[in-house]
């Protein structure tokens, strides 16, 4: 009876892929591993591979994670520097003389501009930092330089246009909360953005993609 219950132990250790016991030499050894092993070292191995290679899925992920938390960003300064402008008597005068020497919008619309302009110079400063260390760290080497945060910068107005645009479409032509305005906004420009990011500003030379 005892060595019926030592044997059905020694074989849920082999399963298991733990300790087995030479019943005969009583010796130990260790079990091979179990069948599924090659698999998950093959699939890590893969993952290891693409990651250090930075294949265009794994870009991807990364990059939309870190628009999530820039968006966030975004989204959070904008709201702060529109309370903000709305009661600095020097944003509303310089917001009234934008208005009236360009002719281009109301003084709330100025005002506007110029909360969506604060929120994206954060938000694209610090995307770039994430994309630069995280998401295109084979291109970059994860070295920070004033000249490639300006041309991340130059590539990024393109969103910033669709941004504001879509933002003032909205909240002036379609009469939206600004929350939602905002948030339409930050829809379109986050689909120019990745565009450009992915098929201009890191491009791979030879313009051939993994």
């Amino acid at each position: 009876m005892a060595f019926g219950l030592v044997h059905r132990e020694l074989q849920a250790r082999r399963a298991a892929g733990g300790e087995c016991f030479d019943l005969q030499a009583l010796s130990v050894s260790t079990c091979a591993s179990p069948p599924n092993s090659g698999w998950t070292k093959i699939a890590t191995d893969w993952l290891s591979k693409a990651w250090h290679t930075r294949a265009i899925s794994l870009k991807a992920i990364s990059f939309g994670l870190i628009g999530v938390v820039n968006t966030a960003v975004d989204y959070g300064v904008f709201m702060i520097a529109c309370a903000a402008y709305a009661h600095l008597p020097a944003a509303l005068a310089l917001s009234g003389w934008v208005s009236d020497a360009c002719a281009c919008g109301g003084p709330e619309s100025i005002l506007l501009i110029g909360a969506n302009i604060t929120s994206w110079l954060i938000a694209v400063t610090g995307s770039y930092i994430m994309n630069s260390s995280i998401t295109f760290i084979a291109e970059s080497g994860r070295q920070l330089r004033w000249r490639a945060y300006f041309t991340f910068v130059v590539s990024g107005i393109a969103g910033l246009f669709a941004d504001t645009a879509a933002l003032i479409f909205a909240a002036q032509i379609l009469l939206l909360p600004i929350w939602m305005a905002k948030a339409a906004a930050i829809l379109a420009s986050f689909i120019v953005n990745f565009s450009l990011s992915h098929f201009v500003v890191f491009r791979v030379p030879g313009g051939v993609r993994r």
